[in-house]
């Protein structure tokens, strides 16, 4: 699917579905709000790696289609909370998007931080795909890695790789690994994150398909 070739007219937009939960591709089993309650960090400290367990609450709620002229994305908004047990203050925040592409089987995921830092992952899958990665990598101009000043000169983000998978039990897990280079590190750091989720709530139609549904 990688080989698709979008059309010369780059003006005419796509002509979607009203209804994104039933366009999500691979994405579907993870619309929802979650919870997960055994989380994993491992994050690099002046002595050493450190490991800090962690709760998350992970919502994904499905967004109108979007079109940049012919091309169609069908997507998730998502904020993800993250404390420590039996914390209140914020351990890790963060918002962006889940997107399918279903012309050319494309996943990508968007991600800021309020520590100064976003970043776009992509990835391929089919539609009913269990199982998926996504990567990102500094430098690049289509799935690349931008960090405030601080953070790229001392914490230097060289790729982010991101693979989750959907459970037969309706879970969802993630397995992620932020590889770093650190002044004080003889070698590359891999910072990892990892949880499976558990849903705890149903998503909310996009705007249009419940315009269209209150309509009815």
């Amino acid at each position: 699917m990688t080989d698709f070739q979008y059309p010369d007219d780059i003006y005419t937009e796509a002509e979607p579905d009203v209804n994104t939960l039933a366009n999500l591709g691979p994405l579907a089993p993870m619309a929802g709000i979650w919870e997960g309650k055994r989380g994993l960090d491992i994050n690099p400290k002046a002595e050493g790696p450190e490991k800090d367990p962690y709760i998350e609450h992970y919502e994904l709620q499905p967004i109108d289609a979007q079109t940049n002229g012919p091309q169609l994305y069908y997507g998730l908004r998502y904020h993800t909370r993250i404390v420590q047990p039996d914390e209140v203050e914020t351990f890790h925040d963060q918002v962006g998007y889940w997107l399918w592409e279903p012309a050319t089987g494309t996943i990508s995921l968007s991600l800021s931080i309020p520590r100064g830092q976003s970043l776009i992952a992509t990835g391929h899958a089919a539609p009913d795909a269990k199982e998926f990665t996504l990567k990102a990598v500094r430098g690049s101009l289509t799935n690349g890695i931008i960090s405030n000043p601080f953070i790229e000169q001392s914490f230097t983000t060289e790729s982010y790789e991101i693979t989750v998978k959907i459970h037969e039990d309706g879970t969802w897990s993630y397995d992620q690994i932020t590889t770093m280079i650190i002044p004080n590190y003889d070698e590359l750091f891999e910072h990892r994150d990892r949880n499976r989720l558990t849903k705890i709530g149903e998503p909310t139609p996009n705007p249009t398909a419940l315009a269209v549904e209150n309509k009815g």
